[in-house]
């Protein structure tokens, strides 16, 4: 129990790293949070600090989603506790699960983050690969045909659970009933995190990307104006 508590706790921490907080006031000493749609998440990085930003947000983000189901979840020993789940898949689930809690409810930015898309796509890649990726095309066909971010982070989460069963009962892929359980729980927090995305999509007025070309981000427009 206690390497139980230990993982949990460690995930939970690293998810905590608010990476886009950190590299606004690093690069323009601005809290990326008063800015944009004030969140704390890569696409508002993106979108006020620019590519370069945005991308090293996101890099981060995916490490610490991964780090955590991949590595700190094989700390120490722990027993068997979920019956007929695997300890290892149940493991890495719940170490990444706490990362993408400490992404969205950060202990060193007043709980104040982001919606952890990014950071669950690293969890995922670290426990299986195959439907994330599947996942991730999703959302590039959602968002180049929309041009809606949030659009196809929903779009993208909520096929994944179903890549899953597909995968288990369509292709007899052994995946851990585990994973498709809690993978359907991440997702649905995830998609809850979206709620003030999902009026703004039903509004009419959520934002969308005008170009894809490299963004320079409105605060390096507005310094150079």
């Amino acid at each position: 129990m206690l390497s139980f508590i230990i993982i949990v706790v460690l995930s939970y921490l690293l998810g905590s790293i608010p990476t886009s907080v950190w590299v606004g006031k690093l690069i323009c000493g601005e809290d990326i949070r008063n800015h944009g749609s004030g969140n704390a998440g890569a696409t508002n990085t993106f979108r006020i600090l620019g590519w370069k930003a945005g991308t090293m947000v996101s890099l981060i983000d995916i490490v610490k989603g991964f780090t955590a189901a991949y590595y700190i979840s094989q700390i120490g020993d722990v027993p068997e506790m979920v019956g007929a789940w695997e300890t290892e898949v149940f493991m890495r689930l719940i170490a990444g699960a706490a990362a993408v809690g400490g992404h969205m409810y950060p202990l060193y930015a007043r709980f104040k983050g982001g919606k952890g898309v990014i950071t669950a796509a690293g969890m995922l890649y670290g426990i299986e690969p195959i439907s994330i990726s599947l996942a991730l095309i999703i959302f590039a066909a959602v968002l180049f045909s929309s041009r809606y971010v949030s659009l196809a982070s929903i779009t993208a989460t909520f096929s994944y659970p179903l890549f899953l069963l597909m995968l288990r009962y369509g292709f007899d892929q052994p995946i851990d009933g585990s994973l498709i359980v809690l993978s359907a729980v991440v997702a649905a927090t995830i998609i809850i995190k979206h709620h003030a995305n999902i009026r703004r999509l039903l509004e009419g007025n959520e934002n969308r990307i005008r170009s894809f070309k490299p963004a320079k981000g409105r605060l390096n427009q507005d310094q150079q104006t």
